[in-house]
């Protein structure tokens, strides 16, 4: 019995992606929170679709593809940001266009132009293929994440609850904007290898909901959320090696019923409170 339960990490591939995973659930796990709280969620999907572009330019041009991906995210946020400040139209539905027309582009551009790249991998992730280099680039980038939160996590709880009074006390709001946004976009370019564009959102938005949902004070929200998307992403990745499934779905399919746990725990609490 215990043979059984340990085979699983008899393999460097599933050790591989136990350690990507605790890699990248701290960077996405911080950012949920903030997202979350402003609002952001669909600037995360957008930038996660927008990516797709740069990876193939940068496949062409021969320069590294993660350097493609984060600069197609940061246009993504800029042109969005851009355009929301500068017309009538509303800063989500302006994202919509934006990252719907940036992923259109790349799909284009994919099919268009010979490479040798598996867009299913790109879109979906490969977490069982994952290699050192991987591994590295996401712990580089990772630590950077979550060293800058946690060193500027007051700034960034004042700008996120009240930007005017951020303002007003002399912080520079313009950085702490950009520079989440520019976080987003290297923390997807940091989950591309393992869940890819289309699931790196999950990640990105669940944690935080979840977290939201068992307290409403920041400061506890950012370990709940790390240490939910910790052991989802290794109970993820365990429960695939024996459904035989692809270990990205997995474990989103497992932060998703957490999150319908918390959101029945939480109904029931209010109801209590009420009573």
């Amino acid at each position: 019995m215990i043979d059984t339960l340990l085979f699983p990490f008899q393999f460097a591939f599933m050790n591989n992606a136990f350690l990507m995973m605790t890699i990248i659930a701290v960077p996405t796990s911080l950012l949920s929170c903030f997202l979350v709280l402003k609002g952001w969620s669909l600037m995360g999907d957008a930038i996660s679709h927008a990516v797709l572009p740069g990876i193939v330019l940068a496949y062409i041009l021969g320069i590294p593809l993660l350097i493609g991906a984060f600069v197609a995210g940061m246009v993504c946020a800029l042109a969005t940001g851009f355009l929301a400040g500068n017309s009538r139209v509303k800063q989500d539905t302006v994202m919509g266009v934006v990252f719907s027309g940036m992923f259109g582009f790349g799909l284009v551009l994919h099919s268009k132009i010979p490479t040798e790249m598996d867009l299913h991998h790109i879109l979906f992730g490969n977490m069982l293929g994952v290699g050192r280099q991987d591994l590295l680039t996401a712990g580089v980038i990772a630590g950077t994440v979550a060293l800058i939160i946690i060193a500027k996590r007051r700034e960034f709880m004042l700008h996120t609850f009240d930007p005017v009074q951020a303002q007003a006390v002399g912080l520079r709001v313009g950085w702490l904007h950009y520079g989440l946004l520019a976080m987003i976009s290297l923390t997807i370019v940091a989950t591309l290898s393992a869940v890819g564009i289309i699931l790196a959102i999950g990640l990105l938005i669940a944690p935080g909901a979840i977290a939201f949902l068992v307290t409403k004070r920041l400061m506890l929200m950012l370990p709940i959320a790390v240490g939910v998307t910790g052991f989802a992403g290794i109970a993820g990745v365990y429960a695939s090696f024996f459904l035989d499934s692809a270990p990205a779905p997995t474990v989103i399919l497992v932060l998703t019923a957490i999150f319908i746990v918390a959101f029945i725990r939480a109904n029931l609490t209010q109801r209590q409170a009420r009573a």
